[in-house]
């Protein structure tokens, strides 16, 4: 798994796949600006797996993820300050946004990208939850400046449609089948 992200190691983690964290890399993070807010997250996913500098094995396989919040057509990424989070959760407030997941698996000869899409409600935020919040916790290193399992989740969030754990940063169960369906159809030399 070639992640920064404390979340998609725990999740990976709980699903009881074994894994080595691959070292760090660089990779430009940049997409097109014509590109649709939805498709973002599973372009960068495959833009990551492609940086990744080493050649992988016959028996590796490599994940690469990315999540974006995406609200009114548009990618909330991270925030750079507390400023910014505080704007961005004040336009999260009382609104609906989607959270999409984009995955690559990739081995020396096959690839396979697909997203996963929930849709997060959050109830209106007073100024103080949201000064709370960006005060009291990590959020400049989540996209939409918000960790739905940390406090502001707890107390912000009304309604979930599709897989918390995308949220999270890795749906993990849509990431089971497709690495079933992904490893069933590898040549043997892989088994």
């Amino acid at each position: 798994m070639a992640s920064a992200s404390p979340r998609r190691r725990e999740l990976l983690r709980a699903t009881g796949i074994e894994y080595r964290l691959a070292p760090k890399f660089e990779c430009d993070e940049a997409y097109p600006a014509t590109l649709p807010a939805e498709e973002v997250a599973p372009y960068l996913s495959t833009l990551k797996s492609h940086a990744y500098p080493e050649e992988l094995g016959y028996n590796e396989l490599l994940i690469t993820a990315d999540t974006v919040v995406v609200l009114g057509g548009e990618v909330l990424g991270k925030p750079k300050d507390s400023d910014e989070a505080r704007e961005i959760l004040g336009r999260l407030s009382a609104s609906e946004h989607s959270v999409v997941t984009g995955v690559t698996l990739r081995t020396r000869e096959r690839e396979h990208t697909f997203a996963s899409r929930s849709v997060v409600r959050f109830a209106e935020l007073t100024k103080e939850q949201i000064d709370y919040y960006v005060d009291n916790y990590s959020p400049m290193d989540k996209a939409g400046a918000y960790g739905i399992q940390e406090w502001i989740g707890y107390v912000g969030i009304e309604s979930i449609e599709g897989s918390f754990y995308n949220v999270m940063g890795l749906p993990v169960q849509r990431l089971c089948r497709e690495l079933e369906t992904f490893i069933e159809a590898l040549p043997s030399c892989y088994m």
